[in-house]
């Protein structure tokens, strides 16, 4: 598979394949700061979703980074977003029942355990609500960033910083890539969303647990990120067992 990137040799985390996403940002002046800790940490790949342009007070925040802003990707859903990546973590500062929740060590430990060329994005919600349910669906992992208290929670631009450092400071030996390379996002929630379809012709899913159930299919063949022998396997399984 080409890359959509290239791959820097001396970068012992490869740090091209880490996309950023912000989802219905509403400060410019965050985003500015979002383009810092991605500067600061040799990450460039800055996706915006719900938003056609940036305005001057984005780059009053931008000092000497600019050029992440300026090279900044616009998307009108999330799910154009995601489609080329192979892997979502998502951020999230509230605890969701439907929702299996990694520590930010863990998200780390996790990404590591998969080949260097699996693309990453992490994805970022708005300021004052986070990500919606439904966001939190489009990814394969959710993790939250620790705190001494509940509230207040990390202002955007800390909890981007504080996620891609964690990831910049990674010890190449620490962990060891064990996982197969999933599949992109999109033939994921494709896949899923077969799944899906079945279970509501079937009657297995109806308007009373249609939320709930959704949730939890999202939130489990996320987790598997699927590979192409999972889908074959499932699909091949979901034709027999279902039809």
């Amino acid at each position: 598979m080409k890359l959509p990137y290239k791959i820097d040799p001396t970068d012992r985390i490869n740090r091209k394949r880490f996309s950023v996403v912000l989802v219905r940002p509403e400060n410019q002046e965050n985003i500015g700061l979002v383009a810092r800790a991605l500067k600061n940490t040799g990450f460039d790949d800055l996706r915006l979703v719900g938003l056609d342009r940036l305005k001057p007070e984005a780059y009053k925040t931008a000092i000497h980074c600019e050029d992440i802003l300026d090279q900044a990707r616009f998307y009108q859903s999330l799910e154009e977003a995601t489609q080329s990546l192979n892997l979502v973590f998502a951020s999230t500062a509230r605890f969701r029942k439907t929702f299996s929740i990694l520590t930010l060590q863990a998200a780390i430990e996790t990404i590591f355990s998969y080949p260097l060329s699996t693309h990453i994005g992490l994805l970022f919600g708005n300021e004052r609500t986070g990500l919606t349910s439904e966001e939190l669906g489009a990814s394969n992992f959710v993790f939250f960033i620790s705190q001494a208290s509940r509230q207040p929670s990390y202002n955007l631009a800390s909890a981007v910083l504080l996620t891609l450092f964690s990831i910049f400071s990674h010890s190449s030996g620490e962990f060891i890539s064990q996982s197969p390379l999933p599949l992109l996002r999109k033939e994921q929630e494709d896949c899923i969303r077969l799944i899906l379809r079945k279970l509501k012709e079937k009657g297995f899913i109806h308007e009373t647990n249609k939320v709930h159930v959704t949730e939890m299919v999202q939130d489990l063949f996320g987790r598997i990120a699927l590979t192409e022998k999972d889908r074959r396997f499932l699909l091949a399984l979901l034709n027999k067992a279902v039809d």
